[in-house]
């Protein structure tokens, strides 16, 4: 026969798994952030060493064809981050038997998607003024939001990393110098740390 503390911590499970997407991945949050690494030093490279070509003939990058090399980069990067979670988040689910969709996953999902989405609309209107420097800002002030407003249906590191990530928006809005700074920060080694954290906690 159970004891009842026993059956008590089987209650909070269940109503846990019903109710929180627990399936994410932390490794998922450690590829994203070396993901983030390497396009930081990339970008990094494109901007202070603005070549077109490798080799004495090399000429200057224009600015067009920086700002092109530098918008499909950050789509590669986030296909890469939303591909490597779905695919190791639904590996998690199937080792627990827990469905990656679900009421609680779809929660997640919509809690995190409103102000990412409206971020990156920001981000075209920055854009389209030119206001290129204010970029990175505006991309870590609202995916910060986006992971605290969605971490109330999953893991709490969530809450933790977007607590650790909106303020270096705010950092890069106020000192657009340390803008590509504060986002290899953001996406990249505070992705790294986290996801560690979560994988230590919840997977091993």
């Amino acid at each position: 026969m159970k004891k009842p503390e026993e059956e008590l911590a089987e209650i909070k499970s269940m109503m846990e798994r019903s109710t929180r997407f627990l399936s994410l991945s932390g490794l998922s949050g450690i590829l994203a952030g070396l993901y983030a690494l390497i396009a930081t030093g990339i970008a990094w490279y494109w901007i202070y060493f603005p070549t077109s070509s490798w080799g004495a003939d090399s000429e200057m990058l224009s600015f067009r064809e920086l700002l092109n090399r530098l918008l499909l980069l950050g789509l590669g990067t986030l296909i890469a981050a939303i591909g490597s979670a779905y695919l190791l988040s639904n590996q998690k689910s199937q080792k627990t038997t827990q469905p990656i969709w679900s009421p609680a996953s779809r929660r997640f999902m919509m809690a995190l998607f409103l102000p990412v989405a409206l971020g990156g609309l920001f981000c075209f209107a920055l854009l389209h003024e030119q206001a290129y420097v204010l970029i990175p800002a505006a991309m870590l002030l609202f995916y910060g939001t986006g992971l605290v407003q969605a971490s109330q249906f999953t893991l709490g590191e969530i809450k933790n990393l977007g607590f650790s990530v909106a303020p270096l928006g705010l950092v890069a809005a106020f000192f657009p110098q340390w803008g590509l700074l504060c986002w290899g920060l953001g996406f990249g080694i505070l992705h790294v740390i986290y996801g560690t954290m979560m994988y230590y906690r919840h997977e091993r």
